[in-house]
């Protein structure tokens, strides 16, 4: 587990904070976790793919809410396909994150997974992600950028050395 209850590994300007994340090699028991969401941590060389979010405004990891009937994994390829257009079906599991959000800090728990891909010149955007980019964690770029899923696709690049 890397994080504490003291010792957020992460907040941002909305008082929402990366409590904890919890490595593990497989996610063998992920259905038996209070998970709702699911985000990818894709990376080429040492450049990070994240989305800008139309609705709130900054650059994230991709993912999003796991359907009814929808294993993590399955939800985890489907968002990325769909705010990407990228296919990566041989994703690595993480870990699992514990968030507390909004300003009632109700906890929140995700599934991390990690993978690898080449960049490409092709994007579509859609009604909610209007761009991508492969960033390598210091040049700067034009809105902000959520330091909680920055936090989290560090952490889930660790994965890819499994």
């Amino acid at each position: 587990m890397v994080g504490r209850d003291l010792e957020p590994l992460a907040m941002d300007d909305d008082g929402n904070i990366l409590v904890a994340f919890h490595r593990a090699a497989d996610d063998a028991g992920v259905r038996d976790a209070p998970l709702t969401v699911s985000l990818v941590a894709l990376w080429h060389d040492d450049c990070m793919l994240l989305v800008f979010n139309r609705q709130r405004a900054c650059w994230e990891l991709p993912g999003g809410m796991i359907d009814p009937g929808e294993t993590p994994r399955q939800a985890a390829i489907r968002e990325l396909h769909e705010e990407t257009g990228y296919q990566v079906d041989d994703l690595a599991f993480a870990g699992f994150a514990r968030f507390t959000l909004g300003p009632e800090q109700r906890p929140e728990y995700a599934a991390i997974y990690a993978g690898q891909a080449t960049p490409r010149s092709t994007f579509a955007s859609n009604d909610e992600i209007t761009a991508i980019t492969w960033w390598d964690g210091a040049t700067p770029l034009a809105s902000r950028v959520q330091p909680l899923d920055v936090c989290l696709g560090r952490l889930a690049r660790a994965a890819l050395r499994y």
